[in-house]
């Protein structure tokens, strides 16, 4: 399907947010056309790795090398240079423009529409343009002009200081979250104003932060309930109540999930442990939140028993949620997601 096979978009987008996001649209069958800077590009497609004719390095081997980051963000885009400071480079750009649907931009706040080609100037070309500034702050408020990049807003936002292990250090997630869930938040708003603009014919300027967005998937949580009990709010790999979290068998870790007083009653039957039942520490949701380390140590207590193998093949029985804890290359072995279609070899040509 592609849903979005009459739709052009008209990108100015470096690193990771902007192209993820122009990506993600031309998966969608969207037209999508990335104005790049002569003569350096996107910045990424001086980093590595790199691959060409000699095979995959971590520096060029040949003048034919491509940077496989710039490949995975750019997969069904168009790319065109434009020198946007020129008078000729700025006209052809808002030609373009005026036969889009979409601008998309990820610069530093203000940087197009200092050189005359933000919204306003675009909207006067094409009205019904749907303009989407992606940036780490905002177009607006008094931290719109601060440099950032992923680490700052995981930062900024508190994101860190959920993450790790209680008394330890905040700590960084292990890929570029808000590069990578912002763009997912620009997509649905850039669906929804192409929506509207069926409706009314008119454009509009959507303004699409990372720290807002991660600010807002935060608080999907109840940090604030949390924060006033005095309860941690860095747990590790437990949950902040009840006993859900990693434990470790004889052989490797599993990820258990033990909520409500259904899981727990077939938790115990799995594990032959007719004394999780019994035990009034342990006899509904709220007691087992107020006996979590309790309850915890008698989950450890029984899982170390097993094989990891064992272990998960008996909460699978009874239908007790967990998983095993791998490692990347094991995921990327997976047959799973050659099965689903995930993951594909993609042909560069």
């Amino acid at each position: 399907m592609e849903p979005l096979k009459d739709i052009r978009v008209l990108c100015v987008t470096v690193y990771l947010a902007g192209p993820f996001c122009g990506m993600n649209l031309a998966r969608m069958g969207a037209e999508v056309i990335k104005v790049e800077i002569p003569g350096k590009g996107d910045p990424v497609r001086g980093n590595g790795p790199f691959a060409g004719p000699k095979g995959t390095n971590i520096r060029r081997q040949t003048d034919d090398d491509i940077s496989t980051r710039f490949l995975k963000r750019t997969q069904g885009v168009k790319s065109v240079t434009i020198d946007l400071k020129n008078p000729k480079g700025k006209q052809m750009f808002l030609d373009l423009a005026k036969e889009s649907d979409v601008v998309l931009e990820n610069l530093a706040p203000g940087s197009l529409r200092r050189i005359g080609l933000g919204y306003d100037e675009v909207a006067k070309v094409n009205p019904g343009i749907v303009y989407c500034s992606i940036s780490g702050y905002g177009q607006t408020g008094p931290y719109k002009d601060k440099p950032a990049h992923d680490p700052q807003i995981q930062g900024m936002s508190g994101l860190m200081d959920i993450n790790g292990e209680a008394g330890g250090p905040p700590i960084k997630v292990g890929f570029y979250i808000g590069d990578l869930v912002t763009p997912m938040f620009a997509c649905y708003s850039i669906l929804a104003a192409l929506r509207e603009k069926e409706r009314t014919g008119q454009g509009q300027y959507l303004d699409v932060s990372m720290m807002d967005t991660l600010v807002s998937m935060m608080f999907m949580e109840n940090l604030e309930e949390t924060i006033a009990d005095g309860q941690p709010l860095r747990t590790g790999n437990i949950s902040r109540s009840g006993p859900t979290g990693v434990y470790q068998t004889k052989n490797g870790d599993l990820s258990l999930t033990v909520t409500s007083d259904d899981q727990w009653e077939r938790l115990s039957r799995a594990l032959e442990a007719p004394n999780l039942l019994a035990d009034p520490r342990f006899c509904d949701y709220a007691a087992r939140t107020v006996n979590v380390e309790d309850a915890r140590e008698e989950i450890q207590r029984l899982i170390a028993e097993f094989t990891l193998d064992d272990a998960l093949q008996r909460l699978e029985e009874f239908d007790v949620p967990c998983a095993p804890v791998r490692t990347a290359e094991q995921v990327m072995e997976d047959q799973h997601f050659w099965d689903r279609g995930s993951l594909l070899p993609m042909l560069h040509a």
